[in-house]
Order: C-alpha cells, then structure tokens, then sequence
C-alpha cells in the first residue's frame, strides 16, 4: 500500500488544485495586491514535500538483502494481455523513485516566479493547468519505475511524452518553443515504435509480459539481437547517444526551468533504467554482444558534446550539452558488464540528478530572472553583486567536472573502472570526458563571474530565500553521496549482482 498512496498524493493535488476557480474580477483585484495563484503554488508545492517524505519510507523499510520486488500491490484481474498490473520496487528502481519525489518540490520551487509571467500565468495559459500538469507527469514517471510489466512500462514511457510535450510547448521561453516540443515528441516516439515491435516480439515468444516470466525465459541470440536493436533504439534516443541528441539542447534551451529540471534529472534516467530493466535483464547475451558499438557511441558522445559545449554561447544549451557527455559515461558503465560499472552507473545517475538541476536553476533561473538574456558573452564579473551565487556555482562547477568529494566523481569512476576492465582502451578514452567537463566548467564559470562588471548587465541583488532553499537540497545530497556513497551502494548491490549473474 506504500506505493499505492505514493501515486495517490500527487492525484490529491491535482484533485484540489483543478476545480479551483476564481472571476476576473477577483482576478484582477489580486493582480493590483498580490499575486493570485500564490494559494495553488502553495498547494503543490506542500504536496510533493508530503509525496518526498513519504517516499523516504521506501528506503527506510527496503530490505537490501533480497533481490525480489517489495512494497508489491496487484490491481484486479488480467488486464492487458494475459498479464496483471503489478506494482513493485527493488534495488535498481528504489533510488530511481526518491529521485523523482525529490526533484518536484524543487523544480515548483525553481518555477515559483516564472509561473507567474504573463506568458505562464496569463488567461490562456494559466498557472493552475501548469501545476496540475506537473503533478499528473510526476504519477506517470513514478508509474513508470514501478510497474512489473513490460508493456506498461512502455506505455508509461510513452506517456511521460504528454506533459513534457506541454510544458516545453506552452510554457517554453522562446517563439521556438513548439519547434522544440515538437521535436521532443517525434524523436522519442520513432524511436520507441521499434521498442514496441520487441515487446510485441517478446510477448509472441513467451506468452506473457511480466518481468518475473520473461526473466525466466532464454531467447536464442539471434532472436535476442534483433529483440536488442529494437530496445536499444528506444534507450540511444533518450540518453542521448550520437547521433540522436539534436533534440535534448533544443528542449533544454527552451523549456521552462522546471522542465530543464525534469528533464536533466530524471527523464534522462528513463534510458539508464529502461537499459537495465529489458536489455541487460532479459536480453543479456545480446548486451554482451553488442557493448563495443554501445562503448563506440559512448565515447563518440562524450567526445563530440564535450568540444560542442566549449563552443556554446548560450549557457543553457551548454549545462544541456555537458548532459550528453555523462549520460555517455553512463552508457558506458552500463555496458561494461561489470558490477562496478554498472553501479557506477547507477549512482551517476542520481548524482547527475542534483548537479545539472542546480546548474540550470543557477543559470536558467537565477541570471536569466535578473538579465533576461541567455548568451553567454553580455555577462561578465557577476560575483560583485551576486558573492553566494559564485560560491554555489563554483561548487556546482566543479561538481560538474567530477571533482573528488562529490557524488559525480564517486560514479564516473565506478563507470571507467568497470569500462576499463572490459576494455582498457575504451576506458581511456571515456577518461578524456573528465578532462574536457573540467576545460568547458571552469571556462564558463570564468567567463560569467570574473573580471570588471559587464556594462550590458544592471545592479542586482544576490540570490534570495526562495533560490536559495531550492539550491541547498541539492548540493548537501551532491557532497553526502560523494563521502558516503555506500548509502545508495548497498541498496542497490544485492540486485545488480542478481541482473548481471542472474544469482537465485
């Protein structure tokens, strides 16, 4: 029932904020005294603090030791096809969960002042369709970690594509918006179509599309090949890998800063989970097969985006294009066909799911609230007003760059010791990501904050309560999980060794 009143809390938002209703006039007399939607904000903001809390039970009541689904809850009858909607955790999707239930409260947070323009908040397009929008995306992303079937899995997977279309497209910053939302939508669901051919397969072959049945099912390899291609298509997009990444910097650049958020912290990580669930789980000795053109398109992307980052001039697409190269070193963890990389993996993940957040509310929220530009070159010597903000965007940096001491650093070594082991070279060459983060980290954090005041920039004020509180979650988890990362380590071992060596 934990996870049943998990997805509940978010609908109870939803439920109270939708039928909420207030006449023009009363409108406009709120408009002249304040600002209306403070009461809605308020709401959704307190419900997915409840929704995290909650979700802390999860980890508190996991039992490490088994590598069996927990928390399980079965729905009524068969419902699609001859399998039943289940729900469960286990090592692999627990941290994936509190992940989610953490970045909402942060990205409402984030949005708090954007969501009130009259872009967001006007008639058309008002603040309570935006919130109920978010809290609805955050039960299908939930949904989505917890479902024991494959054919659910993908429909949530596809579904998560709705209210993110919405969010960049009606809420993005630019007239470019829907161009952006648009292209979101169409890559990742080509891309899916050959998925959903391979679990079509996959059902034909087994009779069922349960996890525990599949899992217990052994594909011959050709079969597995054509079944690993299909998949694998689906999880290149969302990483992304090169070449289908065109569409993550256009989204990033122009959605909201909560979707930025969402989008970096958790929507990224349907592809880490996606590729541990079904191709390293059902798909092994396809997995096995295939690694050096994964580890090939890996590097390529950590190469390719961390050189296309130096040349960025709007910070936005730059926080983006760093993404692509860690979601490289991620692919490459993933593929290593080693305990420690596909940990690895695992905790880069979460630690990438605070440090790019951070980022994009320090560049995307914080700067662009005050200047209203995005490029790069009209700032310069910020830190003379705005001493907090370089202090938080140095630790930020250099976090980025996978600094010792930081929860990036912890998993992208774990990521190039398991690559390593499988391949010395490949892991080299991953190893040239940290060096080129660091080059194009630093440069942009020099770049903005040194040097004599920028004449295109006003006097300003330093970051306020609000930014600050929404910041301070994510840098203490970023330093606690780099000392002591044996609190997700742990957790997750038991299932990984299981998915790897397929253990009783």
């Amino acid at each position: 029932m934990i996870l049943i009143t998990l997805l509940i809390l978010p609908l109870i938002g939803v439920l109270l904020i939708a039928p909420s209703y207030r006449s023009q006039e009363n409108a406009a007399l709120m408009n002249i005294t304040g600002d209306p939607d403070t009461k809605l904000k308020t709401t959704a903001l307190v419900i997915s603090i409840i929704t995290f809390l909650y979700s802390l039970s999860l980890l508190v009541l996991f039992d490490p030791t088994t590598p069996d689904y927990q928390f399980t809850y079965q729905f009524g009858d068969k419902s699609i096809f001859s399998s039943d909607f289940q729900i469960g955790i286990d090592g692999i999707s627990l941290y994936f969960v509190i992940l989610t239930t953490f970045l909402f409260p942060i990205s409402f947070l984030a949005s708090w002042k954007i969501t009130s323009s009259p872009l967001a908040g006007g008639n058309k397009y008002n603040v309570k369709f935006y919130l109920c929008t978010m809290l609805i995306l955050e039960v299908l992303l939930i949904l989505l970690f917890i479902v024991t079937d494959i054919m659910l899995f993908y429909i949530f997977f596809e579904s998560v594509l709705i209210p993110l279309f919405l969010i960049v497209g009606i809420w993005g910053s630019s007239a470019n918006r829907v161009r952006a939302a648009f292209l979101l939508f169409l890559f990742t669901l080509v891309g899916s179509l050959f998925m959903l051919l391979s679990i079509l397969a996959i059902y034909y072959n087994v009779g069922s599309t349960d996890f525990a049945l599949i899992a217990q099912y052994t594909f011959d390899l050709n079969s597995q090949k054509l079944l690993w291609i299909g998949v694998f298509i689906s999880m290149a997009v969302k990483f992304p890998l090169w070449p289908l990444y065109s569409w993550l910097y256009r989204a990033h650049a122009e959605a909201p800063i909560a979707g930025s958020i969402l989008l970096a912290g958790i929507v990224l990580k349907m592809a880490t989970y996606g590729s541990l669930r079904i191709l390293l789980q059902f798909l092994p000795d396809a997995s096995y097969y295939f690694s050096p053109l994964v580890q090939t398109l890996a590097v390529l992307s950590i190469i390719y985006a961390s050189l296309a980052t130096l040349r960025q001039t709007d910070f936005k697409a730059l926080v983006a294009y760093s993404s692509i190269g860690h979601m490289g070193i991620i692919a490459l963890g993933l593929f290593s066909n080693t305990v420690q990389g596909v940990e690895g993996s695992i905790l880069l993940s979460i630690a990438h799911g605070f440090v790019s957040p951070a980022l994009f509310i320090l560049v995307g929220a914080v700067l662009y609230d005050r200047f209203h530009t995005r490029t790069i070159r009209y700032y310069r010597g910020v830190v003379t007003y705005m001493p907090i903000f370089a202090v938080l965007f140095f630790l930020f940096t250099i976090a980025n760059a996978g600094i010792p001491l930081s929860a990036n650093w912890v998993g992208e070594i774990l990521c190039l010791i398991g690559t390593y082991q499988m391949n010395p070279i490949v892991g080299i060459l991953g190893a040239t990501g940290i060096v080129l983060s660091a080059a194009y980290s630093i440069w942009l954090y020099n770049r903005i904050t040194f040097g004599s005041y920028s004449q295109y920039l006003n006097y300003t004020k330093d970051i306020n309560r609000r930014e600050f509180h929404a910041i301070l979650p994510l840098l203490v988890f970023t330093i606690l999980f780099g000392i002591m990362p044996n609190i997700v380590l742990d957790n997750i071992d038991t299932s990984v060794t299981t998915l790897l060596y397929k253990l009783p």
